[in-house]
């Protein structure tokens, strides 16, 4: 019936594009019209679509126009006029959908369309990129065309000025990397003054590679942390405790890529901790001993899970992680929670300090507080129930500008890697000797280089694209596509570059001396078009670009854009995978049946299957990795949406006190609720049980003021807790009247909101790290049949009260204890370091600049941390 259904009406994406013809015949019906205009005319179209906004139309209403004028000024400034599946793909887009177009198809110019109209709002409009080469790129191209229509435009990449930052944020449009957009946000949300903000809002977003970005980057959160003060001798000496251990003193499961010490493998390690001298008394589960558990946990899974070439790399006395997806060097970023420091250890290399998170988002949580979110990709329709459930996206697949010719050839299965790789060299030899260009796509730098090694032995000549060659990559994938070529490529194919078969004469002509003439310069590109010209129809004629792949990925989708590389704006190519049953797909997810049934089929050595049945058992393989995986990002989203909920509440608040120039209400209403508490404390309905003698001390110690309480108990006007209430009131706000008087109101105000903030960011830092406590100990709780992420929004939102509380209280004590003296001349300020985890390089931001009055540096630190000022905050470094 569904089958029946779906002949007659069509399917969801079919009916998605039906509705959208409608929409780009009007667009195509606006050319001539808009063709007709002069350059300032078309320029004049930006105030005139902004006026009529302000006067009440919809950008729903604007968008065939808007689209019409894009289209033919991008004809006019870049000599690129859009196609009509382009155009239904900026609509697509301009819904908040993912549009999933082919490569080849032209994205980047595609994304042209709705950027350009959502911009019009005077809101700003996000595209979000994969790396800083491609937002810089593609603004400076793209910049072009938006120039010509009167808009700015502005690019966000790593090491800018702040006021870089904060002008590329102000412009129109805006080009970014994901990291750089979320760590912006954090930042801001860690700034010390309005001045210091660099975002203004979160209206319109375009991700490229939304499936890199949203799905595949998602695993981890974006993290900024500083250093603590934890030592790496604990690692250096665990790493040596781990090599002692025996294999059944662990249990290792490839699948879900987690590891676990047995009964005697505890054992084994606590003895060696205790023979080391590390393991004073008492067992790892002590909770003194708990650094203990924590660094041998870690380096276990260094040594077990995590493999060097293919998860990291060691380059000049440095750890450096390989993007799993990406096969891309991560310079700058560390995996969290002491993994890194472990794999420092193991690999012998200088250990740095452990960090601490002081502030942190998930990807999910930071895109979804876009008002309008879109993607695209080549590569989307395989997580289209994720996309949907976890960030409310439709994915529809836009029809190719010209038909697909390129052939998909099953899948060769061989029994080990030997025969596997044996027929892969045979088959880049046979395919070069025709001439045609070969891509060879591997998941790790290992296989890349032991396939190269191969070649190299056979004189055969070829290009290498990983991490350790990246700076190379766009030179080396743009001319893949050249006659005879033969490119190896870790995951790494494409991704921003077009492969153009017979060469990308852009790239060449990049390449030309600047000292040629004018005349030269302009005969050399006549040439170069023209090689690259002839040597295209010549690749195209033996077949087009050949790709070959190494073994098959955990997820199809990445195993999808390996072979969209060939093919692209219909021209012809093919793709083959090879497969052995050692393969780690194979291996882990294959399952014995897979194996069980080979076996029984005869096969030997050197033999090779073809056999539809087994790729289907693959595919099936890959639906439950990428099942599993869904599982994972889940999971981290489900924990972090209690987080989030708690981080709007910080961070709104964060942002009013920023705003207001005057926080004396704020105080005013903290003190208020700290005397009820001392109401409460030592205040009872009946007077003749008021501790008076507690509530004096109190006074004294914590808010320096000395009062004669029992006479307040005594006086006339007092007959009950209320009228105590009263005298408490009146006593604290002349103490803080005199610190003002003392210190002049200008100053005192700026003093109670840098406390407040500086109160609050500490406050939250303790917070952050005691539910990432709270977040690991509540996953024992399952083996008591209890629901872990019930126990976690339980337990986080008492810790979430105390917090809100201490908060409350130390800004209190802390204002009325700090000392009024007369201002010192201070030195410049020192910058603090914090470090980006996981996801970006390190990045500075400059420590606040006290304006208010000077704490005394035997004072109790404003912090409250118990330490003196001077051992605190107020410690030279």
């Amino acid at each position: 019936m569904l089958n029946f259904l779906t002949k007659m009406f069509g399917n969801r994406n079919e009916r998605i594009l039906k509705g959208l013809y409608p929409l780009v015949s009007k667009v195509n019906s606006l050319a001539d019209e808009t063709g007709k205009l002069s350059d300032e005319a078309l320029m004049a179209k930006t105030d005139e679509f902004r006026a009529r906004i302000e006067k009440g139309e919809s950008l729903d209403d604007l968008l065939p126009e808007a689209f019409a004028v894009v289209r033919e000024a991008s004809d006019r400034v870049m000599g690129m006029r859009h196609f009509d599946s382009q155009v239904m793909g900026g609509i697509i887009l301009h819904q908040g959908k993912i549009a999933e177009m082919k490569t080849g198809e032209g994205k980047t110019l595609t994304a042209t369309l709705p950027v350009y109209l959502n911009a019009l709002s005077g809101k700003g409009a996000h595209v979000v990129t994969v790396n800083d080469y491609l937002a810089s790129r593609d603004a400076e191209e793209m910049g072009k065309l938006y120039s010509a229509l009167g808009l700015t435009t502005g690019v966000i990449v790593s090491n800018m000025t702040h006021e870089d930052r904060q002008a590329a944020y102000a412009a129109d449009i805006t080009y970014g990397t994901n990291n750089e957009f979320g760590f912006d946000y954090l930042r801001d949300n860690m700034a010390f003054s309005v001045d210091d903000l660099v975002q203004r809002g979160y209206n319109f977003a375009i991700v490229d590679e939304v499936d890199s970005i949203l799905i595949d980057e998602a695993r981890t959160p974006l993290i900024i942390s500083g250093p603590t003060e934890q030592a790496g001798e604990l690692y250096t000496l665990t790493d040596g405790l781990i090599r002692q251990l025996d294999a059944d003193d662990y249990d290792l499961d490839e699948k879900d890529k987690a590891v676990s010490y047995t009964e005697k493998g505890m054992e084994h390690i606590e003895e060696l901790y205790r023979e080391a001298g590390a393991l004073k008394e008492g067992s790892l589960y002590d909770p003194e001993n708990i650094n203990l558990l924590h660094a041998a946990t870690q380096c276990l899974r260094a040594h077990t899970l995590f493999t060097r070439e293919k998860d990291y790399i060691v380059r000049d006395n440095e750890v450096v992680i390989i993007d799993e997806f990406t096969g891309r060097m991560m310079a700058g970023r560390r995996y969290s929670d002491g993994q890194h420091q472990a794999l420092e250890a193991k690999e012998g290399v200088t250990i740095q300090p452990e960090n601490q998170t002081l502030s942190s988002i998930t990807f999910q949580n930071f895109f979804r507080m876009y008002d309008t979110l879109s993607g695209m990709t080549g590569t989307a329709d395989t997580e289209a129930e994720e996309f949907k459930k976890i960030y409310d996206l439709e994915v529809v697949i836009v029809p190719t500008n010209r038909d697909m010719i390129r052939k998909d050839l099953s899948d060769l299965i061989y029994r080990d890697q030997e025969d596997k790789f044996n027929a892969i060299v045979e088959d880049i030899v046979g395919t070069s000797n025709t001439g045609a260009p070969v891509l060879v796509g591997t998941t790790s730098i290992e296989k890349s280089e032991m396939l190269s090694e191969v070649l190299k032995k056979k004189g055969i000549k070829h290009e290498v694209l990983n991490a350790k060659h990246h700076e190379r990559e766009a030179e080396i994938v743009s001319q893949a596509g050249r006659k005879g070529a033969i490119t190896i490529a870790t995951n790494m194919a494409g991704r921003g570059t077009d492969i153009m078969l017979g060469g990308n004469p852009n790239m060449l002509i990049a390449q030309l001396s600047d000292k040629l003439s004018d005349e030269e310069r302009a005969k050399k590109v006549a040439e170069i078009k023209a090689a690259c010209q002839k040597e295209h129809d010549e690749v195209i004629a033996l077949g087009g670009l050949h790709i070959i792949g190494t073994e098959r990925h955990e997820s199809r989708r990445i195993d999808n854009q390996l072979r969209g590389r060939a093919g692209r704006q219909g021209d012809p190519g093919s793709t083959r995978f090879y497969l052995s049953l050692e393969d780690d797909l194979m291996r882990i997810f294959g399952g014995e049946k897979m194996q069980g049934m080979l076996t029984k089929m005869g096969f030997d050595k050197g033999e090779v299957i073809e056999h539809p049945w087994v790729s289907k058992a693959i595919a099936n393989s890959q639906k439950k990795v990428e099942g599993r995986n869904f599982d994972m990002r889940k999971q981290l989203l489900e924990y972090d949406d209690v987080m989030n909920q708690q981080r709007e509440v910080i961070y709104s608040q964060r942002r009013e006190l920023l705003e207001l120039d005057d926080v004396q209400e704020v105080i005013e209403d903290m003190m208020l609720d700290y005397v009820d508490e001392l109401v409460a404390e030592f205040l009872s309905d009946i007077p003749d049980n008021w501790d008076v003698e507690g509530l004096k001390t109190t006074l004294l110690e914590k808010l320096t003021i000395e009062a004669d309480v029992q006479a307040w108990a005594e006086s006339d006007d007092v007959e009950s807790a209320e009228g105590m209430r009263n005298k408490l009131v009146e006593a604290l706000k002349a103490h803080l009247a005199e610190k003002e008087e003392a210190t002049g109101a200008e100053q005192m105000r700026g003093f109670e909101k840098w406390l407040l903030l500086q109160i609050l960011d500490h406050h939250w830092k303790e917070h952050l790290l005691a539910m990432d406590h709270l977040r690991q100990s509540v996953g024992l709780r399952g083996y008591a049949q209890k629901n872990p992420i019930q126990e976690y929004k339980h337990e986080s939102y008492e810790l979430f009260s105390s917090m809100l509380g201490k908060i409350r209280t130390e800004t209190v004590i802390s204002l009325f204890r700090v000392e009024v003296k007369e201002p010192e001349p201070q030195p410049e300020p020192e910058k603090i370091k914090y470090n980006i985890v996981n996801k970006e390089p390190e990045a500075v931001t400059e420590t606040y600049q006290r304006q208010g009055e000077k704490i005394g540096r035997n004072d109790p630190c404003p912090c409250g941390s118990g330490k003196k000022y001077k051992q605190c905050h107020g410690k030279k470094r």
